[in-house]
């Protein structure tokens, strides 16, 4: 609790670990809140909760709310998973899919993802996960980052065709990137112009300064 209260003076680690898959990995109390963060990036609750919030609200919270399932391909700290039962009260099945061990070990002990009935977390790669599952959903939140960068498998075709495979009819992808240099922009340009008329696809740049989000409907 001494801790809670002088982190909105400060910032207080309480957890630092290395990742072979993204290098140092802290968790500190800030501003009151736990926070999962990279060297450089947050990676769960403060700015990227808020982050995928607001790409929540653009899809809609009465309409999440109505679906059955939800895939999130990079988990963390699990705080999108945490908007979705907490403020949205989705009563659905999440799988959650999160390569890096030790995150889940962080996820689990100061983040509790492990306590709740309707969430599976998968330890495995995203682009493995795609390729093996044969389940589809009705949302699937794309928020995978290694530090500041941005995985390239994510823009490619095949695995775009992949994930739009695993997506129900009237169903979202909801996609963070991270935008920071002119190469960030025109590799977005190109992952929107991948898309059919099968799609109903919309960009919100600038969220939290250096983040776009994709919002992707399924028409048929």
């Amino acid at each position: 609790m001494i801790k809670q209260l002088l982190s909105y003076i400060y910032p207080i680690i309480i957890s630092k670990k290395k990742s072979v898959v993204n290098g140092t990995l802290e968790v500190t109390w800030n501003n009151g809140e736990l926070v999962l963060d990279s060297k450089n990036t947050n990676y769960s609750y403060g700015s990227l909760q808020r982050i995928l919030r607001k790409g929540l609200k653009y899809i809609g919270y009465d309409r999440i709310k109505s679906y059955k399932s939800v895939l999130v391909l990079g988990v963390a700290g699990g705080s999108v998973i945490k908007t979705l039962l907490n403020e949205i009260k989705f009563s659905g099945k999440i799988t959650g899919v999160e390569i890096d061990t030790e995150v889940i070990k962080l996820a689990n002990k100061y983040f509790k993802i492990n306590e709740l009935p309707q969430v599976e977390i998968v330890n495995q790669d995203a682009f493995e996960f795609i390729l093996k599952t044969t389940t589809t959903y009705d949302l699937i939140i794309i928020d995978i980052f290694q530090d500041t960068k941005m995985p390239n498998f994510l823009f490619e075709e095949f695995f775009i065709n992949k994930v739009n495979n695993h997506l129900n009819t009237n169903g979202f992808i909801l996609f963070n990137t991270m935008v920071i240099s002119e190469d960030d922009k025109l590799r977005n340009q190109k992952y929107k112009s991948t898309f059919s008329l099968d799609y109903s696809i919309r960009m919100y740049p600038k969220i939290e300064e250096h983040n776009e989000i994709f919002t992707i409907k399924k028409l048929r």
